[in-house]
Parts: structure tokens; C-alpha cells; sequence
């Protein structure tokens, strides 16, 4: 098992339920592949340059240990979950 952080940009322009579903789903994504250590919600914020013709985004920092394949497999579900403008997955 390995240690990783990822941190999530999700769009607010869909709203607030929305935003809470995506982040369920990736909590409950990251559980089921490994072990879910932290997940520190930044909130809403504004963006330092505009993404999809959006100036806010909801930040998610989530702090997890798994097996080395799994996150290829996050970053390819995140690529084409629709919400998600940005997300980084960073090896501790």
C-alpha cells in the first residue's frame, strides 16, 4: 500500500447538491480501492484564472492509501466524470 494525496477541483455552476454528489462519489470511489485517511473540504473558492468560462470551484483535498494501480484508474474516472474541471494525484 502507498500513501496519496489528490486534490479535487469541482464545478458549482450545476449547484450545491450537485457538488455533494461528486464528492460522495469520489469519498466512496477512494474507499472501496483502498483505505480513505483525511478528506479536508476547502469550500468554494475563487479560481486564480477562468476554467470552462467558470471563476469558482468547490476544493477537495483527500488523503488515502492503495494499491500503485489504482490511481491510473481514478484519473481516468475523474477525466470523464462531468463536474470535475481539475484534479491532481500526488504520490506521498
Amino acid at each position: 500500500m502507498v500513501k496519496y494525496e489528490t486534490m479535487f477541483l469541482f464545478s458549482v455552476k450545476n449547484g450545491e447538491e450537485a457538488t455533494t454528489a461528486l464528492v460522495e462519489k469520489m469519498k466512496a470511489l477512494v474507499s472501496a480501492n483502498g483505505t480513505l485517511e483525511s478528506v479536508d473540504e476547502w469550500g468554494k473558492r475563487k479560481l486564480a484564472y477562468v476554467i470552462d468560462h467558470e471563476t469558482e470551484g468547490y476544493y477537495v483535498l483527500m488523503n488515502y492509501e492503495c494499491n500503485p494501480e489504482f490511481p491510473a484508474e481514478l484519473d481516468r474516472i475523474v477525466k470523464i466524470t462531468d463536474g470535475v474541471l481539475r484534479a491532481l494525484i500526488i504520490k506521498k
